[in-house]
């Protein structure tokens, strides 16, 4: 039987997925069949999987470390947050329903089902199943009918290793309060602890293990220096949003964040290229007058991301850019942007309602229930530049300018528009960036020049010196042998 362990963490952000792709990695090198499996996650960055579904994005980079393709069952419960209170829910790669926050607690339960079977299809097929927790163990107050971490780990009988962020500060009490706030029984399921994002001499934290160590009898698996290259792999939340060095004298791509931001990962391989500065603009600021490009990035609630745009005053000073000669291209809710109208008659991002988009292409869009996940492939209708990326959107997008389109895609469909003098366009297509001749004619359209830079080779290659690294700095053989020691016992 397939071994397993879980990694948790003390809270949000300590490093969990990452931690996770380098164990794929790492273990997938040691000529183990491996599948990464996140039993819930909350992200609006997604992947399209080769089985038609969607997962989070992070899944999809494990799936990548481990050597094998993205599937709906490493992510079975996706939450996609449609505003502050609310979330799109994904049940093994589909369209579950909607709920507020309150509400998804008592559908929690009905989940787990879906969950285990899940789990237990990876287990069917893998040497070892890397387990990532969401959020923090010690969320006591979202124990019952929890499926992300304690009540999977207790259900499955899954070893816990929990993971703290010294970075932050404050890892000591986060890691040995986890264990004071949480139940005696789920306390029992966590065998060792992971000391993440250390800066310094390893030596002078060595008390500081042997003291958590001694109050909480878990053992120490590894104090693992910060890994800088991190930065270069796509992050999951917009908690990992940053801006390209700076760069004087580039041509500069801007980016409004907007509350429901989603797959802003498109702008990763751009952040990479030295020829060229992305700068993501905050609310409150304005969009800088000497930008090249504005690009507006998918959202998972393009109406209300509409709204929020033109409550910053963004939308003034998009006119004001393209007076100036710049140019705009808006990715999936980004284009929908771009239209003269948006109308959402069913309310699935809200209630039912019709809003003027910016007008800057003459086309309009209608949200119609049923979301297109697809990988796709094509050439671009200016230049025959052969891309590749995937469509994840509701809406259907019609209008005079589509007869301009951006790409013509290989399953005969056209995709996006662009404006009569060129210089606005728009496409469904999210991961345009990634594959380097796209790239390449993209940075000459602003006049930038690009670099050597194979993006997919480079992400690889972050992966193998991310492998090594915890190989150097954990006890990875303490961690292939906790992932036997249930054997898929429940937990008491």
């Amino acid at each position: 039987m397939a071994g397993a362990f879980m990694v948790q963490g003390t809270g949000s952000n300590v490093g969990k997925s990452l931690l996770v792709a380098g164990f794929c990695r790492l273990f997938a090198r040691r000529g183990l069949r491996v599948r990464p499996f996140k039993p819930q996650n909350m992200s609006n960055n997604a992947a399209v999987t080769e089985d038609g579904g969607e997962i989070g994005r992070a899944q999809a980079m494990q799936a990548r470390a481990a050597g094998v393709a993205p599937s709906v069952h490493m992510n079975p419960v996706l939450l996609k947050p449609q505003s502050d209170v609310g979330a799109q829910i994904v049940v093994q790669g589909k369209v579950f329903g909607a709920a507020r926050a309150r509400d998804y607690q008592g559908l929690k339960p009905r989940l787990m089902g879906a969950v285990q079977e899940s789990f237990a299809r990876l287990k069917a097929e893998a040497d070892l199943v890397i387990v990532e927790g969401a959020g923090s163990a010690a969320e006591v107050n979202l124990r019952a009918g929890d499926i992300a971490n304690m009540g999977f780990a207790r259900a499955t009988g899954t070893p816990v290793v929990l993971a703290g962020d010294i970075d932050r500060g404050g890892v000591i009490a986060a890691l040995v309060g986890t264990k004071t706030v949480i139940d005696p029984d789920d306390a029992a399921m966590i065998r060792g602890f992971l000391v993440n994002r250390f800066r310094g001499d390893p030596a002078l934290f060595a008390d500081g293990m042997a003291f958590i160590a001694a109050r909480t009898g878990w053992a120490p698996l590894g104090l693992i220096p910060h890994f800088d290259e991190a930065r270069r792999l796509p992050a999951e939340d917009a908690l990992g949003l940053a801006d390209s060095p700076a760069r004087p004298g580039k041509p500069l791509v801007v980016v409004p964040v907007t509350p429901r931001l989603s797959n802003f990962d498109d702008l990763d391989p751009l952040r990479e290229e030295e020829g060229v500065e992305v700068r993501f603009i905050p609310p409150g600021r304005p969009l800088p007058a000497d930008a090249a490009l504005v690009l507006l990035a998918g959202s998972k609630a393009t109406i209300d991301d509409l709204e929020n745009l033109r409550a910053e005053g963004w939308d003034i000073d998009i006119k004001a850019h393209l007076r100036r000669g710049g140019r705009v291209l808006g990715l999936c809710g980004g284009y929908q942007m771009l239209g003269r109208m948006i109308e959402d008659p069913l309310g699935l991002e809200g209630a039912p309602r019709r809003v003027e988009g910016l007008g800057l292409l003459d086309v309009e869009t209608r949200m119609e229930a049923g979301k297109r996940l697809e990988r796709v492939s094509g050439h671009l209708a200016e230049g025959a530049v052969p891309l590749a990326g995937y469509e994840m959107h509701m809406g259907v997008t019609s209008g005079p300018d589509t007869a301009r389109p951006f790409a013509y895609l290989t399953d005969g469909r056209v995709d996006g528009a662009i404006s009569a003098d060129g210089r606005v366009a728009g496409t469904y297509l999210h991961g345009l960036f990634t594959a380097d001749e796209m790239r390449r004619r993209f940075l000459a359209q602003l006049g930038a020049s690009a670099s050597g830079l194979s993006y997919e080779v480079m992400l690889d290659e972050v992966l193998e010196h991310l492998a090594s690294h915890l190989e150097t700095h954990v006890d990875c053989d303490a961690l292939l042998a906790l992932a036997h020691e249930n054997n898929g016992r429940v937990g008491r």
